[in-house]
């Protein structure tokens, strides 16, 4: 697999941010220690081996309405991203569809603890995030549904911009390997218009 950049943006006082596609198998070491950290318990992967989790997104990449990306900061992996198309998840069963939606779910690094913090850190890898599903990728609205008690990510998508929802109760799936078969979440949108006016 390729690890050319689906998206490359360069964020001034930050860095450069890619996106490129996750490679389920050479990308596994680095995904599995994040998901299966305490802190990404949201995430639903807690419990997982390195080879299970690798399944799930060598699966995900047999879709053609899920996608798996690995988000980089000047060549080093930061985050995590999954974009989806909603009427075709869970979720598009829980709130009214537009055409030119995106689904996206966000996992960002856990921070260097050897490092000295970098203001903006969230907020421009957010930034990036949405300039390629929204202008690249030519999108109207961005929706995204955290867990209700993942009170740092629902702070962080309301700073970006993203208008709260309603709260939501997702139906009960049958997902093989993954552990959150029932969630509660809090739908939040952002509108093209609103990220990147004018």
């Amino acid at each position: 697999m390729s690890d050319r950049p689906v998206y490359q943006q360069d964020v001034d006082g930050f860095g450069t941010v890619r996106i490129r596609a996750l490679d389920a198998k050479a990308d596994a070491g680095v995904v599995h220690g994040w998901v299966s950290a305490e802190r990404a318990a949201f995430w639903g992967m807690n419990g997982l081996t390195r080879d299970q989790v690798a399944d799930i997104y060598a699966h995900m990449d047999t879709l053609d309405t899920h996608h798996a990306y690995l988000l980089e900061k000047d060549g080093e992996p930061v985050g995590l991203l999954q974009t989806y198309e909603p009427e075709a998840d869970r979720v598009g069963e829980c709130y009214a569809v537009e055409p030119g939606d995106i689904g996206v779910h966000l996992l960002l690094a856990p921070a260097d603890p050897t490092a000295a913090p970098l203001p903006g850190w969230s907020s421009a890898l957010l930034g990036a995030v949405a300039s390629y599903v929204l202008i690249d990728l030519d999108r109207r609205r961005v929706v995204v549904d955290p867990d209700v008690r993942n009170e740092k990510a629902i702070a962080r998508f309301l700073r970006q911009g993203f208008a709260a929802g309603d709260r939501v109760v997702l139906p009960e799936i049958d997902l093989p390997d993954v552990y959150l078969p029932e969630k509660h979440a809090q739908l939040a949108f952002l509108r093209r218009e609103v990220a990147f006016p004018g």
